[in-house]
């Protein structure tokens, strides 16, 4: 982030393809050993050069952020000849070709349409919750707010994901596999930033959890991104116990900034037969209705 409070570009995509070159030998590169010894791990500048099809000189430029934008055809080249994944090709582009002035924050706070609270309250067996731009969750129906925290009992500000996982001392001991889930957290954060980086609570956020989270920075420093599609999540419920869920997450159409995540239970399992308890526990404040954020 730099001293406006966005992110600076040059030295977040400086940091981005050093990382990602460091993790790739010659040998996974199909590139013959040359005998030099190595500096530092991964491939050389020359040497990704080499497989993008471009010159060693317009790689460093490149990577130094210092050739304005690329074709698609180049930035397509360097991201196969790093093996980049979808979301880190989404990156790449966010930082190579995407106009940063079409990608300042709105000032409007987000806002959950009718439709989709009422698809939370239809969602009434299983956790289903609304995350919005820098993990916010912007709404979430009973069962969400049994098994992760009452994010309705929270400042509007704090109803956010990555500060539950990072700096609530209870998410520890709630979240299965907890490094596993927060160290995702950042790199989504992170595929924020570079859509967003001007969005100054998002960098407000990150400047938050590095003060507070002793493993934040080290995740962050990374520099890894991550898509939120699918994937599995374990819960150690105070009055149920383990949780196991698959988890779903959709993009409503008409809001590209937001997700509908589901917690799906396997049917006939343990989880399902808690949930089942954990809701009929919780009907008497449930049938209030779901808050808005």
């Amino acid at each position: 982030m730099d001293h406006t409070g966005g992110m600076d570009r040059s030295s977040e995509l400086a940091g981005f393809l050093r990382s990602r070159r460091a993790r790739i030998t010659p040998d996974l590169a199909g590139l013959p050993e040359d005998g030099r010894a190595r500096r530092v791990p991964g491939l050389r500048r020359e040497e990704v050069a080499r497989l993008a099809g471009v010159s060693t000189e317009y790689y460093t430029r490149l990577e130094q952020g210092r050739v304005g934008t690329p074709s698609p055809e180049v930035v397509e080249a360097v991201a196969r000849a790093l093996n980049l994944d979808p979301a880190e090709r989404e990156h790449l582009t966010d930082l190579l070709v995407r106009p940063t002035s079409a990608r300042r924050a709105p000032a409007a706070p987000q806002r959950v349409r009718p439709g989709l609270h009422l698809m939370l309250q239809t969602l009434e067996h299983v956790p289903a919750f609304v995350v919005g731009r820098r993990t916010d969750v912007l709404a979430a129906n009973h069962l969400a707010r049994e098994v992760l925290t009452d994010f309705d009992a929270l400042p509007v500000p704090q109803r956010n994901l990555a500060r539950y996982y990072l700096l609530d001392p209870g998410a520890r001991d709630r979240v299965g596999d907890w490094a596993r889930i927060a160290a995702e957290t950042v790199a989504i954060l992170r595929l924020e930033a570079g859509r967003h980086p001007h969005d100054r609570r998002l960098a407000d956020l990150v400047g938050e959890l590095t003060l507070r989270s002793p493993e934040f920075s080290t995740w962050w420093n990374d520099h890894r991104v991550l898509r939120r599609t699918h994937g599995t999540k374990h819960y150690r419920h105070p009055v149920v116990g383990d949780l196991h869920f698959a988890y779903e997450s959709f993009q409503p159409p008409g809001d590209p900034d937001q997700l509908l995540c589901v917690y799906n239970p396997e049917p006939g399992s343990a989880t399902a037969e808690a949930l089942r308890l954990l809701s009929s526990w919780t009907a008497s404040g449930a049938h209030r209705g779901d808050r808005r954020a």
